[in-house]
This record gives C-alpha cells, sequence and structure tokens, in this order.
C-alpha cells in the first residue's frame, strides 16, 4: 500500500507485510521484493514480518538497503532460536533516532512497533511502523498503547503497518482516525485528507497527523 502526502513536502510512503519474503509459490527471494520497491521509489518505507538476521538467518533488511540504496532500521519484535524476527523501516532521509514500542498482549504473539525521527527538507517527522494483533481486543489495547506514545506536537506522525483490521471502519482503526483527524496532540493539520487503505485489502494503513514539523535535527 502507499500513499501520497502533499505536506510537509510532496512524501511518498508505502508499507508492506512481506511475510518473510517469502511469495505465494513458496520461494524465498528478497531480490523480487526489492523490485518491487524499487519500481514504488518511495520516500520512506515500512515492513512488517522482516527476517533481521542472527543465527543462520538471513538478514533481509540489509540485503533491501543495499539494493535500494536507502538507510534501514530494524525493530525486532521476537526472537526464535537466535533468529531475529519483525518491524523495519527504509528512508530516503536521515533516521535520527529510534525507540521500539512494546506491544504485546497477554499471552499472544509479541508485537511491537518501530518509531523513528526522521530528517528532511527541513523538516521533522515521526515515522511509526507496526504490525497489530490477530483479536480485536488486542488490537485496541495496542492501538491505545500506540496513540499514548504520540505525545508530541513538534512533528508530524505517521503511522503505518500491517492492522490485521479487515473492517475500514473497526474500533482499533476507528480509534486511531479518530486521534488524527479530531485533536490529537499532533493534529493541528493533516497533511492527507483520508487515512489510505491499500487497494483490495484493509491490512496495511497509514495514517497522518501534522505538527510544524520545522527545525534543525
Amino acid at each position: 500500500m502507499s500513499l501520497l502526502l502533499r505536506a510537509p513536502w510532496p512524501l511518498m510512503l508505502t508499507t508492506w507485510n512481506i511475510h518473510g519474503a517469502v511469495g505465494h509459490d513458496g520461494r524465498f527471494d528478497p531480490s523480487r521484493i526489492a523490485a518491487v520497491l524499487k519500481e514504488i521509489n518511495a520516500d520512506i518505507i515500512a515492513l512488517q514480518e522482516v527476517p533481521l538476521g542472527g543465527r543462520h538467518w538471513p538478514n533481509v533488511l540489509h540485503k533491501l538497503e543495499r539494493a535500494l540504496g536507502l538507510v534501514g532500521v530494524a525493530g525486532p519484535t521476537f526472537d526464535v532460536g537466535g533468529r531475529h524476527f519483525g518491524n523495519a523501516i527504509l528512508s530516503r532521509y536521515p533516521i535520527l533516532s529510534t525507540r521500539r514500542i512494546d506491544l504485546s498482549f497477554g499471552s499472544q504473539e509479541p508485537r511491537g512497533a518501530l518509531d523513528a525521527d526522521i530528517y528532511g527538507h527541513g523538516c521533522r517527522m515521526r515515522v511509526v511502523a507496526t504490525h497489530l494483533g490477530l483479536r480485536a481486543a488486542e488490537r485496541t489495547a495496542q492501538v491505545q498503547r500506540l496513540l499514548q506514545c504520540f505525545d508530541t506536537a513538534e512533528m508530524p506522525v505517521i503511522l503505518m503497518g500491517d492492522v490485521n483490521e479487515w473492517f475500514v471502519w473497526g474500533r482499533p482503526l476507528s480509534e486511531a482516525f479518530d486521534f488524527a483527524f479530531s485533536g490529537g496532540p499532533c493534529a493541528s493539520d493533516i497533511s492527507g485528507h483520508l487515512p489510505a487503505i491499500g487497494a483490495g485489502s484493509h491490512l496495511d494503513t497509514a495514517t497522518s497527523s501534522t505538527g510544524s514539523g520545522r527545525g534543525a535535527p
């Protein structure tokens, strides 16, 4: 799913659950992921289910960094037998700092978000890449946790990821959109008039609320 924001400058965003870089044919092939992303030519990319290296385990993020010429940061959500797996962000612009947000819920599969400050064209922004849980109660708790972290009015906040929500106005998405559109701490201006839902799927979502973002990094 891709989204073009008009402010603070034309900015192409893409989010994609790459499912371990394994295609529908069962073949592991990061080069196919790279080819699609190269064609999209996004400025900032949020990825989910990314193999991030470890014991006898490929680091797909490093492969994509080299193939696309972008800066990448990893946000592992779990470690299985020394193998790291989770979220990642690729950016055409400098990444100033990153934080990991734990979104684990009860005994469900560990979940998280990767929160990055990115600087470009004289503007700072927060980009949050996430992969929410499968159960409605889990997703609701995770969205509430994310909204608690969106505590800055100085820069745009862009939330992207696989939200596992099949209904566009399901409760977790509604809460996130209400925050962005009706007065959350960062909602002084909105860069996109509507949240963007990927064609053919309601799982991959991007939404944003915008502060001034001006200032040196």
